[in-house]
């Protein structure tokens, strides 16, 4: 009896030992790569080789009229790269096509497509393009929730839009460009995804789900063309000062955790061909790295309790108008 109880009492040493060192081999592998998603824009040597010799000389980026779409659009003219822009607003488009013509001098190409249409906008882009040689894509288009709600509050509309513009577009994209890419052994994908994708999110459910079908996805495709020289990049930024928050004055109110669109992208670009996974902004990552230590349920209960803090400030708000 004793022997078996023994035996039993180290076989359940054993296993708790392999958990914790499995849990503190898990912690410090996520803090050195927050460290390096911190320091790698700042301290990894630059490529000798632009981003217009490295990929090509056009840049493809969805979304690109507001926000963080905008922003990298920015900071790939000053660079030298022409720009397509996408996105639904005509007017928006040829707005911002000026701007980046006159700031920068390069060229752009605006295509006016509804994502949300699903494979109609892509049948526009393939026609609108031609043959035109796109060396960076940057699917940046994204929609959420207009504030954290309960499923069943959330129009029907919505959720379709949702699951068009954040999986079918960003699915399409990849698999139309990729091939090309592949062919001439170069190009870069971003994918632009969320810090959502850490938890399932209530209030924001069919949101968070999307942002953790583009971690995944983008994961498994950079492991299929791994052997082609293409750059595959994963973003996964936390809180951002963009129209897509308007539901939060305290989220409108930049800060050093709370970037706007502009200082995010400057950091972002510098990441692209130095890492796969980023927040693409140093103090994300620092977020990012303590927001995945506790489990996944406590998690998720923290971003639930933050979004009925959300819930409760929007309609506060919407109270005094």
């Amino acid at each position: 009896m004793s022997v078996e109880c023994s035996l039993s009492t180290l076989i359940l040493a054993v296993f708790g030992c392999i958990v914790i060192f499995l849990f503190l081999l898990n912690t410090l592998w996520g803090l050195m790569q927050a460290t390096r998603a911190i320091l790698a824009p700042f301290f990894l040597p630059q490529e000798e080789t632009s981003l217009i010799k490295k990929y090509g000389q056009w840049a493809l980026i969805t979304g690109s009229t507001d926000g963080i779409g905008k922003a990298y659009a920015h900071e790939l003219a000053k660079r030298g790269l022409n720009i397509v822009l996408v996105s639904r607003s005509t007017q928006k488009l040829n707005s911002v096509a000026k701007e980046l013509e006159t700031e920068y001098s390069i060229k752009t190409k605006i295509i006016s497509a509804d994502f949300s249409l699903g494979a109609q906008a892509i049948k526009i882009i393939k026609q609108e393009l031609g043959v035109l040689d796109i060396g960076i894509l940057v699917n940046n288009v994204g929609k959420q929730y207009d504030y954290p709600m309960y499923l069943g509050e959330v129009p029907e509309r919505d959720l379709w839009d949702i699951i068009n513009i954040n999986v079918g577009a960003v699915t399409l994209l990849c698999r139309l460009f990729v091939e090309d890419m592949k062919r001439r052994g170069r190009g870069a994908i971003v994918n632009v995804s969320s810090g959502s994708e850490l938890q399932p999110l209530p209030l924001m459910t069919v949101y968070a789900a999307t942002k953790a079908y583009i971690k995944s996805f983008t994961a498994a495709l950079r492991y299929e063309y791994a052997k082609h020289g293409l750059t595959i990049q994963h973003l996964s930024p936390m809180f951002i000062n963009t129209k897509m928050n308007n539901f939060s004055q305290t989220l409108r109110e930049s800060s050093t955790f709370i970037p706007d669109a502009s200082t995010y992208a400057r950091h972002a670009v510098s990441t692209l061909g130095k890492m796969d996974e980023s927040t693409g902004y140093w103090a994300h990552g620092i977020q990012y790295f303590f927001t995945s230590i506790p489990p996944v349920w406590i998690r998720m209960y923290i971003g639930g309790y933050m979004n009925k803090i959300f819930r409760n400030e929007y309609f506060t708000i919407k109270n005094k108008m």
